[in-house]
């Protein structure tokens, strides 16, 4: 489940008897009324947990975990991937800071480097591997390389085929450049693969013909593969043997494999098909029981399970949709939502969780979708479909028209003129188009494909207006208190501005004149008048440089119609079918559909 570029988690690990399998939970933190951290790691103890993994290295919660016995897992962040990778020293500073400073007294056991990077909007796939190198070669100066692992999970969207689980194979354009060679760095190494499932997804997007039992771990048929004659009787098992179907065919029997995260929403909108407190607690009570009581999946039998639930608290800050706040197994005055067992002591005395009724959409069919379970959500509850900027122009070019005709993609707003049709590149229009036409399908995962030119993500997309374009070196325009994306990955030019969700870098180096695009007409008169008046009397003449550069041509200021002016939105007030053009065009939350 990917996670905004600034939220915090938490991976908690509950022990279990010897031979069965290890249950941990979720902790997020994307909340204004959790408790202290002190107050969470004496709720952990108190309910048996004892590892814990950050998805981030904040301190506090790593000083309220030193001596407590609990083990911990901490993250590097998909944003610093990029200095990782081309700056060992960074990496061991990173390593310094976060994990030496505190370990032992702190017993951080493993390192997460990002988080479902290949579908991360940034493109920092191709830094995981060496941020994972220089990660493990810092651990080895300090000499914790023995005992601090050093792993990155990946979502199940990374399959090209999960469906029939024996048939599980990963996306033909991952492999050389960054999954073998990952798991090449995890079988030296003696780690494992960390894998987020959420058979939810998949029920949620096609409960027409997945049963709610099978969903559930409760008593249903099973299906058979096709492929090996196995019978799965839950998605779970299926979507995870996918994965081990996925490296045995890259001969990748050998590695260990860990579930990073699954969940069930308690709550949902009316349109979110199973999200309800039974539902909750039937998935993740009869999933613990499953894992506690031993075994391993049928691919895998031997092989025991360890899986982290999502999540330990309800978090009231987390957009999207009604779900996304509702995952918790505890509110934030720690509280349970729903009474499940957590431990094997808790097993004795509490039997098999059935849900009271159907809720949202049982179905009696057994049958798995093809390609269903493919794709792990995230921050929102939802999944786009994106250009794939790799991809030849002419499987763009064919996707882009079929989407907007006999797939009835809706792309009115991408015709010249229209409200996005800029940026005018074919990525640009075949991402609003491929995307049009996914949520019209109702965001099953085979209609994201266009011959291999698009893929989905879990993070919604930023529409770059401004990706690459020459700036002049005029340092009085754009101080340093504007921002700096040193950790973001340089483009390819020889100079320029570019914006990455709200990151901003500079790179002095003047080719042609900056546009800077307005609404009010005063601003372009007063750009080009060299007198002071008395609208504008207030500001000191010595700091109105930008008439220099426009008298130089450094830059031009024109002004634009608010029909074109996608950024109104959030300045004034406007129409309201305007007001929803432009929102969608920025890729930001609609308020008409929140």
């Amino acid at each position: 489940m990917e996670r905004l570029n600034i939220s915090y988690f938490l991976f908690l690990s509950i022990f279990a008897f010897a031979d069965a399998g290890l249950i941990g939970v979720n902790y997020g933190r994307i909340a204004n009324d959790l408790p202290s951290a002190m107050k969470v790691v004496k709720l952990l103890k108190s309910q048996g947990i004892y590892r814990v993994k950050l998805y981030d290295s904040d301190r506090a919660v790593l000083k309220a975990l030193a001596g407590s016995g609990i083990k911990v897992v901490v993250s590097l962040p998909n944003e610093l991937l990029y200095s990782a990778s081309k700056t060992p020293s960074f990496a061991h500073t990173w390593v310094q800071k976060k994990v030496a400073a505190y370990h032992p007294s702190t017993q951080i056991q493993t390192i997460a480097v990002g988080n479902e990077v290949f579908v991360d909007p940034h493109n920092t796939t191709k830094y995981l591997v060496p941020a994972m190198q220089n990660i493990h070669s810092a651990l080895v100066k300090f000499n914790f390389h023995s005992a601090i692992k050093v792993s990155s999970p990946i979502a199940l969207s990374a399959l090209q085929s999960s469906y029939p689980s024996s048939a599980g194979s990963f996306k033909p354009e991952l492999v050389e450049p960054v999954i073998k060679p990952m798991l090449d760095f995890l079988r030296q190494t003696s780690s494992y693969l960390m894998v987020n499932a959420y058979p939810f997804f998949a029920y949620e997007a096609n409960a027409d013909v997945i049963s709610l039992d099978y969903a559930l771990f409760q008593e249903n048929p099973g299906v058979v593969d096709s492929g090996n004659g196995l019978r799965y009787l839950s998605l779970f098992d299926a979507q995870i043997d996918a994965v081990y179907a996925a490296m045995s065919a890259l001969k990748y029997d050998d590695l260990k494999m860990v579930v990073s995260e699954t969940g069930w929403p308690s709550k949902g909108d009316e349109n979110e098909v199973g999200a309800s407190e039974d539902n909750a607690a039937a998935y993740n009570g009869n999933l613990v029981r499953r894992v506690l009581t031993g075994g391993g999946t049928p691919l895998k039998p031997q092989a025991e399970l360890e899986v982290y639930l999502f999540a330990l608290f309800n978090e009231n800050n987390k957009p999207g949709p009604t779900s996304e706040r509702n995952y918790g197994l505890f509110y934030p005055d720690e509280k349970k939502v729903y009474d499940i067992p957590l431990t094997p002591e808790g097993l004795k005395h509490q039997g098999k969780i059935r849900r009271s009724k159907p809720v949202n959409g049982s179905k009696s069919q057994s049958t798995p979708v093809k390609g269903g379970r493919g794709v792990s959500k995230s921050s929102s509850g939802h999944t786009w479909c994106v250009a794939n900027g790799k991809a030849e122009k002419k499987k763009l070019q064919a996707g882009l028209d079929y989407a907007c005709g006999e797939g009835g993609a809706d792309c009115r707003q991408i015709q010249p003129g229209a409200t996005c049709y800029n940026p005018n590149t074919l990525e640009a229009h075949a991402s609003f188009a491929f995307n049009s036409y996914y949520q019209k399908m109702g965001r099953a995962i085979w209609t994201c494909d266009f011959q291999g030119s698009a893929f989905v993500v879990t993070k919604r997309p930023t529409v770059k207006r401004l990706s690459t374009i020459d700036l002049p070196a005029v340092p009085s325009l754009f101080p340093e208190s504007l921002g700096n994306a040193s950790s973001l990955p340089v483009p390819d030019t020889k100079g320029g501005l570019f914006l990455v969700d709200l990151g901003l870098q500079v790179v002095d180096s003047l080719s042609k004149p900056l546009r800077f695009i307005v609404i009010i007409p005063l601003a372009v008169h007063f750009s080009n008048n060299n007198k002071s008046g008395s609208s504008h009397k207030h500001i000191n003449i010595k700091y109105l440089v930008v008439r220099e550069h426009v008298r130089d041509h450094r830059v031009t200021i024109e002004k634009i119609s608010t029909k074109l002016m996608i950024a109104d939105p959030m300045a004034k007030g406007l129409p309201p079918k305007l007001y929803k053009e432009h929102v969608e065009c920025m890729s930001l939350i609609n308020s008409f559909d929140a």
